[in-house]
């Protein structure tokens, strides 16, 4: 019988059958995993049963935090308390009470011109660019929109909504004003021509309507006012204009008085005109509120536009008058500013960045009564306060949103899920002494919606780098985002002297803190940053004050491989002595200054560490800062990877130059080394010689950075990329390197020669016996190879000028951010400290380095540390290369460990203790390790499992034989930008994200595809820096300069997602109107009933053209249709990978099927042989 495998008709998305070797998949997406041919899979499947499944994983997002990009309109519901701010890319934010915070998006991604709420009715209209109307229901978690109406004929500039009422007013660029049903989103056939409402002896048209109000007096009446200084009273029964205003400057804003009779409009010149209803001929009162007083008979001075008023009245006291603008030109300096009048007295309240909009809460929604106004909203270009208009002086609310992220733009990220749950108080008691005070002491009063903390409860911490050296630490736990603690990094180093209009440090001319890469060990509390400028800084935590000096060392790290590609031994120098290649301690940073004009730089840092004693507050301290140095006058490299472990107390770091390994319990250099000497197998501090250097000039385009770590300063940025590897091997004949990867001292991998002593046939040349002479004096490796990397394509990702301050939070000379080029250096990209197998041969586990490659190359040192606490401070700790060599293809970006039952191992980690408690009896406590060994059985074989991935493919080897069980070609068209192995349902997993914007989920061992989603595009470097995997299914990334964006690949948390948001919308009783008596009912107002129903209904206005305006049905109306169909692409997805392991358990059960029908037939023959045999003879014959 024929057998068909049911596994190759599903596009051979898992793991092919041992015999069948590797295979490599087309396109972006999920590649193929292969078995080593010569590894033991059946056994590793035995030992280790994967639990995890398709099942387990599905795409969604979840919160997003910060404050909202490019803002540009603000709305607010007194009623329910909460407010709404629309922005430039189609997004809106409607924000509530703690926890209450959502994120919707018009799907044409179009700017929002305004926003109205619905008042308490869960409800809310925006007016986009694209001249849309949009109602969006509120009454869910998840606002959708129900109608959308679009104008085609008409730009809509303004919109007003009246208290309780379903009729919309729409304002034109034309001038017009249409009527829009809000419960059908019909448009009414009741319209007010721009001709109409205006005079006929009118020659000139009156400008688009900037603004629309009814009057508090009249409901029947309404305000229009045109752009060019023109107002019109409208009767909206009679069908015309009752009184018309003209005044010679522009109206931006107009609002009533609350009882109807007097309104006031804000003018381009500055000025702020009332007006009452009985003298509409001239203004009541016009002031310029900041012009300088004349003499009398001539005009005030005009200033800059008021471009927004609010008129609001108090009972008890004057009115307020508050507007946004209108400054002095003479001023030019001056900041924008909110200016307050109340009474006699005027409060200018300068702000930080321009003024988008502001908004008067009051207490009553109610046009007619006195407005009682108790705060204001101010929305600004960056940032969201609230004035408290009860104090005199007038002080703002403390924000319970975490608006600030961007306060310095943020340049890396770290995510932490389930962390010990006792740091999240500790932080937070520690930051909380160093908060801001003179904020009001009422309560926030945006408290609308309710949230719930939801079934979700282990702890998170997020942290986050920014441009100028300062570290946040914020609780993430439940889907809020609150800050815990500051830390300022620049307090370690001396101010940046400016000669000249310039800043000393010529490395990084603008933020030369800028935090790059971040380190931290919850369980120890050592926290480690690495910035801009070359520097290593390691902080310890304490609860106690110190005053002390700042220990640091400088250490040289240099590699000129395009200058020793063919060195001749009679140029070699003389040995050189190992301590000039250990930079010695270096208490004092009387060193740290900048060479004179015409000298050479050498052996300098770029910034100067504090000599001084420096007063450290409880919290994170400075216990040693590491500077790499100026080399013949080339600024030193930036840090391309960092590693620290708390058990070994050593730091490890690298650039594109070499690695350096540091000793910051005695303050000690171990290592410093370079690239090229990481492959040989001789002397550790063997030096080779240089040929004379050509030019001493720093290229930036040879600066090595791992993967999309920064951003280009260039409106244009490109990640330039190489289409070969170097573990693949050339066409061309090399017959020397073929007979060295046949040699019995080779390993092979995956089919290629990765021993230490063996080079890789990249060049075509063949190797002619002085190119042998010369291999063998260089231990078998050449010194020099050109990267080729891990990208495969070219990107050009266009970044426009507004945004490239935040994209660029550096304009370094070497802040080159492509993965490594064909010309460019071979850079240290991934470090890992471990408890492992250093080499095949080892029956136990050391402490161990794991170092990765730009090229894919994997080296293990050996680290030698002292056996007892005692001799830890004073034993000098070795490091030395194991002579093991892995290799993968593109750029190594994380090491992970599991042992032999699937466990994920995690590095060796001390314990924390107050290294400044005053007690004596926790200061002789000894120092207590939490190693995370294998369990070593008596059993011969692996014990520990080993996972890399690199850019391009991930791989699994056992240890210590160096097996490789596993490998999984991720990507061949596009790189791996982050990638991460992480715990979840009590399992581990691989995941990945790739450049073409998928992110893919890959079980382990065995690499087999679980999730493979196009979720995001890389459209910006800004996502490729910040985007990181956490445990328990979460990920972040910046969406924007200003917002984080939380998402999870958990299915569980995707259902418990809804249970975790927050209610927008809680019923409330709408409160009720104050009496006004009888003879303000007789003599205030008009005494009869105004019913819009019958004035713009269809029977007495009849329809609108058709032509005018489209209703679009929205998906809100149909939402057992959009439940049918959200999220179709990751269903598919999903059930591809649901088919394939099905058609993986039908291949097996066909196999079985097919042994039992094969044992059936000789079981059917041998009995009907048998019953031949015996078929004539008599039973007396058995």
């Amino acid at each position: 019988m024929k057998k068909f495998n049911f596994r190759k008709v599903l596009d051979g998305l898992t793991a092919s059958s041992p015999g069948s070797g590797s295979s490599t998949n087309s396109g972006g997406g999920a590649g193929s995993g292969s078995l080593h041919p010569g590894g033991t899979a059946g056994l590793l499947r035995e030992e280790i049963q994967e639990t995890l499944t398709s099942e387990y994983f599905q795409i969604c997002k979840t919160v997003r935090h910060g404050f909202p990009h490019q803002p540009t309109a603000l709305a607010f519901d007194p009623v329910q308390k909460i407010l709404a701010i629309g922005t430039r890319t189609g997004a809106i934010r409607i924000l509530g009470r703690a926890g209450v915070d959502c994120y919707c998006q018009h799907e044409s991604g179009a700017a929002v011109l305004q926003l109205q709420f619905l008042i308490n009715e869960g409800a809310l209209v925006s007016a986009s660019s694209d001249d849309t109307l949009h109602l969006w229901n509120l009454k869910q978690k998840r606002p959708v929109i129900l109608h959308s109406l679009k104008f085609n004929r008409e730009r809509i500039t303004y919109c007003h909504l009246p208290f309780q009422s379903k009729w919309l007013y729409v304002g034109t660029e034309r001038g017009n004003t249409h009527i829009v049903n809000i419960e059908s989103f019909i448009l009414s056939g009741y319209v007010i021509m721009w001709n109409k409402a205006i005079e006929l002896s009118t020659k000139t048209h009156p400008g688009p309507v900037v603004h629309l109000s009814d009057s508090p007096r009249d409901e029947g009446k309404l305000l229009i006012g045109y752009e060019n200084g023109t107002v019109v009273f409208w009767d909206l029964k009679s069908k015309r204009a009752e009184l018309r205003v003209y005044y010679d400057e522009a109206i931006h804003s107009i609002d009533w008085h609350h009882e109807g009779k007097q309104f006031m409009c804000s003018h381009s010149d500055g000025s702020l005109t009332l007006w009452n209803l009985k003298s509409p001929t001239r203004p009541f009162q016009t002031t310029i509120p900041h012009g300088k007083s004349q003499r009398e008979g001539k005009k005030s001075e005009s200033c800059k536009p008021i471009l927004k008023v609010e008129y609001k009245t108090c009972r008890n006291s004057e009115p307020f008058i508050i507007f946004s603008g209108g400054l002095s030109y003479d001023k030019a300096c001056r900041r924008p500013s909110l200016t307050i009048m109340h009474g006699k007295a005027i409060t200018v309240l300068e702000m930080d960045h321009p003024i988008v909009e502001f908004l008067t809460l009051c207490e009553t929604p109610y046009p007619n009564e006195f407005q009682e106004p108790y705060a204001v909203v101010v929305l600004l270009e960056k940032d969201l306060i609230v004035v408290d208009l009860t104090q005199s002086n007038f002080p703002i609310f403390e924000n319970p949103y975490p608006m600030d992220i961007h306060e310095s733009p943020v340049t890396c990220t770290a995510y932490f899920a389930d962390c010990p749950p006792d740091l999240i108080l500790v932080l937070y008691s520690i930051g909380v002494k160093h908060k801001k005070q003179g904020y009001s002491n009422k309560e926030w009063p945006i408290s609308g919606g309710v949230w719930n903390i939801g079934t979700q409860t282990y702890p998170e911490i997020i942290i986050t780098g920014h441009a100028d050296g300062s570290i946040k630490f914020w609780d993430a736990s439940a889907i809020t985002l609150q800050m815990l603690y500051k830390l300022k990094t620049s307090k370690v180093f001396e101010k940046q002297k400016v000669v000249e209009g310039k800043q000393t440090c010529e490395i990084v001319e603008e933020d030369p803190y800028a935090i790059q890469m971040i380190y931290w060990c919850p369980e120890s509390r050592i926290f480690c940053v690495s910035g801009v400028s070359a520097y290593v800084i390691i902080y310890k935590f304490s609860r106690h004050e110190i005053t002390t000096e700042i220990v640091s060392l400088e250490v040289r790290l240099q590699c000129d491989v395009e200058d020793i590609i063919t060195p001749e031994p009679e140029t070699s120098p003389p040995f050189p002595d190992l301590s000039s290649q250990l930079p010695s301690r270096s208490l004092s940073g009387s060193t740290n200054t900048m060479a004179s004009e015409g000298i050479t730089k050498d052996s300098i840092p770029c910034l100067n560490v504090k000599t001084r004693p420096v007063r450290m507050p409880p919290g994170y301290q400075a216990e040693l800062v590491i500077q790499l140095v100026w080399v013949d006058g080339e600024p030193p490299q930036q840090i391309t990877s960092l590693s620290v472990s708390s058990a070994y107390g050593i730091v490890a770091f690298g650039n594109c130059n070499g690695l350096a390994v540091v000793d910051f319990m005695q303050k000690t250099v171990l290592l410093s080394m370079g690239t090229v000497d990481l492959y040989r197998s001789s002397d550790l501090y063997q030096r080779q010689p240089r040929s004379p250097r050509k030019n001493k000039q720093f290229i930036a385009d040879n600066f090595c950075m791992r993967g999309l770590s920064n951003f280009y300063p260039d409106l244009t940025k490109r990640i330039r990329t190489s289409y070969q590897s170097l573990t693949e091997l050339n066409d061309s004949p090399v017959p020397l390197e073929l007979e060295r990867c046949k040699s019995p001292t080779a390993d092979h991998v995956n089919g290629h020669c990765t021993s230490p002593t063996s080079q890789s046939c990249s060049s075509g040349k063949r190797l002619s016996s002085a190119d042998v002479t010369k291999l063998n004096r260089w231990g078998g490796r050449p010194p020099f190879r050109k990267a080729q990397s891990a990208a495969c394509m070219e990107i050009a990702l266009p970044v426009t000028t507004e945004e490239n301050r935040e994209n660029s939070y550096t304009r370094s000379r070497s802040s080159s951010i492509s993965s490594i080029d064909k010309d460019s250096k071979e850079a240290i990209t991934a470090l890992y400290f471990m408890e492992s197998f250093a080499r095949k041969n080892d029956s136990a586990v050391s402490p161990c380095l794991f170092v990765g490659t730009s090229l894919g190359m994997v080296s293990i040192f050996s680290l030698n540390l002292p056996s007892t606490d005692e001799h830890r401070f004073t034993e000098p700790v070795m490091v030395s290369p194991s002579g093991t060599s892995l290799s993968l293809k593109g750029a190594v970006l994380t090491f992970s460990c599991m042992d032999r039952t699937g466990g994920l191992m995690q590095p060796p980690y001390e314990v924390w203790k107050d290294p400044h408690n005053t007690d004596e009896t926790e200061k002789s406590l000894r120092r207590k390790l939490v190693m995370n060994s294998p369990s070593l059985s008596q059993e011969t074989g692996d014990h520990q499992y080993t996972i890399i991935c690199s850019e391009k493919q991930a791989k699994v080897f056992s240890l210590p034989s160096q097996t490789c069980h596993y490998v999984h070609n991720i990507t061949e068209t596009s790189f791996i930008l982050q990638a991460d192995v992480v715990f979840m349902c009590n399992s581990v997993c691989l995941a990945c994200f790739c450049a073409n914007g998928h992110i893919m989920i890959m079980s382990l061992p065995s690499l087999r595809p679980m999730l493979d989603v196009n979720y995001l595009p890389l459209t910006d470097m800004r996502i490729a820096r910040t985007f990181c995997f956490t445990n328990e299914g979460q990920a972040l990334y910046l969406v924007s300069p200003t917002e984080i964006q939380r998402l999870t690949y958990s299915q569980e948390m995707c259902d418990n997602l809804q249970d975790m948001l927050g209610d927008l919308f809680t019923p409330i009783e709408t409160p009720e109107a104050q009496n006004r008596g009888f003879l303000k009912g007789l003599f205030g107002g008009s005494g009869q009933t105004f019913d819009r129903e019958e004035l713009f209904g269809e029977a007495s206005a009849g329809k609108a053209s058709r032509s005018l305006a489209q209703h679009i049905p929205g998906p809100g109306g149909i939402e057992g249709m959009k439940g049918a169909a959200g999220g179709v692409m990751g269903e598919l997805t999903r059930a591809r990978i649901a088919l394939d392991e099905r058609g993986q358990r039908l291949g097996e059960l066909e196999e079985k099927t097919a042994g039992m029908m094969t044992s059936a037939e000789a079981f059917s023959k041998h009995a009907h042989e048998l019953m031949l045999k015996y078929k004539d003879k008599k039973w007396y014959q058995f």
